[in-house]
Order: C-alpha cells, then structure tokens, then sequence
C-alpha cells in the first residue's frame, strides 16, 4: 500500500511538471519589422515591469530588453590629420601622436568606462605625453577634439 502511494505520488509529481515552462513569457503581440534601415523587434503584452537601480549597474524586467550598437571613432570633420594611440595597452604614459600636424587647435578628454571625465589637455605638439600611471587597470576613452569642440576621434584604452 505504501508504494503504491509513493509511485502514484511520483506519477503525479512528473505530470504536473511537464506544464511548467521556466523563462518563458506569453505575450498579446510581436515581431519583427525589416526596413532599408535596419530590424527592429517589438512585443507587446507585458503592462508592469520595474527597473532596479543600484552603485553597480541597473537590472529592467522585461520581455525584450533594449541596447544600443555604438561605434567608435568615426571621423566627421574636414580635419586632414592621422592620429595615433600608443602603446596600447599602456601601464604609465601614453603618446597621442598627429602626423600633419599644422598647428590646428586640438585637445584630448579621458574618460573612464562609465562616461567620468578624469583628465583633459591640450594637443600643442606632434606627439602629446599622457600620464596614466595614476589610473587603475581597466578601459579608457580617449576623446580628440577639434577647434570647434567636436569629435575628431575616439580611442579605446587599456591600462593594465
């Protein structure tokens, strides 16, 4: 008698887990929409959702979760220079150099991973020294700018 209670009761307990469905979400509608520009997915149905923000980062429920694809270091001036970072990856200085160099106004920005300015300066020479023996080891930005503030080119940086 008691094993047939324990056999029924596996039995049930087997069945009753075939109709869960982890990480699963029904929504009302959704899709895929296909242009000259590009593909977008969209889903609609989920009315409640939080986002949770933290010092760490910030965690959305969601369905579809957005992002964007940004692209570094897409020249869109008329500047006719060629700028170069070395070494990279860099543990104490590192060497902005402009070949062409004819004077033009230039300046540079620092920026850490999270968008935190750390250090700016101006580009006077071919080759400018930047001290980064005091920064810890992650990835860095480097942002050249024109006369006119615009960005002339941007450059990823590791220290180690």
């Amino acid at each position: 008698m008691k094993l047939k209670k324990t056999i029924t009761s596996i039995v049930f307990l087997l069945l009753s887990l075939g109709g869960l469905h982890a990480q699963e979400s029904s929504t009302a509608a959704g899709g895929e929409a296909t242009g000259t520009g590009g593909t977008a997915s969209y889903s609609v149905g989920q009315v409640v959702y939080t986002t949770n923000t933290g010092t760490n980062g910030t965690i959305s429920q969601g369905v579809q979760q957005a992002y964007e694809i940004f692209t570094v270091g897409i020249k869109d001036t008329d500047l006719n220079v060629t700028l170069s970072v070395f070494p990279n990856p860099t543990a104490h200085n590192l060497t902005l150099q402009i070949s062409e160099y004819n004077n033009e106004k230039l300046s540079y920005q620092l920026f850490d991973i999270q968008g935190k300015l750390l250090s700016n300066g101006q580009v006077n020479t071919k080759k400018t020294q930047i001290n980064t023996s005091t920064l810890s080891s992650a990835t860095y930005f480097i942002n050249v700018l024109n006369q006119e503030k615009k960005q002339v080119q941007s450059f990823k940086i590791i220290k180690n």
